[in-house]
């Protein structure tokens, strides 16, 4: 057994957390949904569906994306910021909908887990940096 002694850097472990809360957030989200689908008196059940089950794997996905980053594995990090860019679209959709006080605060949220992903510190821990970084 290996043990890393070289601690994961603020960055990364602050992008890990926000990950998972974000996971957090959208179970909630889709045990909503669930329990929505389930006390409708009429819905489109396809869709409702559809709804329903991409919120549960965006959920899992965004766990096990912050499980394989907290492991510095560097192939979760591309799919980690595509999720947090899709945010931006959402927000934008919020914001122009009236929902600036939620849209604002999303963009915000994928733009800094980006940025905490792509930061110096970050990149050395995943091994995107060359040797002379290291």
């Amino acid at each position: 057994m290996t043990i890393d002694s070289d601690p994961v850097p603020g960055p990364l472990r602050a992008a890990v957390l926000l990950l998972r809360a974000e996971a957090v957030a959208l179970g909630l989200v889709a045990l909503w949904l669930i329990w929505s689908d389930l006390t409708a008196e009429r819905t489109d059940l396809t869709s409702a569906l559809l709804v329903t089950v991409f919120a549960v794997a965006g959920a899992v996905a965004l766990w096990a994306l912050g499980g394989a980053l907290s492991r510095r594995r560097t192939g979760a990090r591309a799919p980690a910021i595509v999720l947090q860019l899709m945010l931006l679209p959402i927000g934008w959709y919020m914001l122009t909908g009236g929902l600036g006080w939620l849209g604002l605060p999303l963009m915000a949220l994928g733009l800094g887990v980006v940025g905490l992903l792509l930061s110096g510190p970050t990149n050395r821990a995943l091994g995107f940096g060359g040797p002379a970084d290291r």
